[in-house]
């Protein structure tokens, strides 16, 4: 019986799957974090090159 609970506690062939899991977790909520941050800025930024867009586009068609 000892040496089956020191066979468990001296195990870890598991431990680096969980390590990576943690790991990809932590990076992926990094991810959404940057994305939150920047997302609305980067909106804004296409929107306002939209809307230039959209108005040279409507004075050049006024203009032929």
């Amino acid at each position: 019986m000892k040496n089956i609970a020191k066979r468990f506690i001296s195990d870890e062939s598991g431990a680096t799957a969980i390590e990576y899991g943690m790991v990809a977790a932590m990076v992926g909520v990094a991810i959404v974090g940057i994305f939150s941050t920047f997302g609305t800025k980067l909106k804004t930024a296409f929107t306002t090159l939209g809307d230039g867009l959209n108005t040279q586009t409507t004075k050049l068609g006024a203009t032929n």
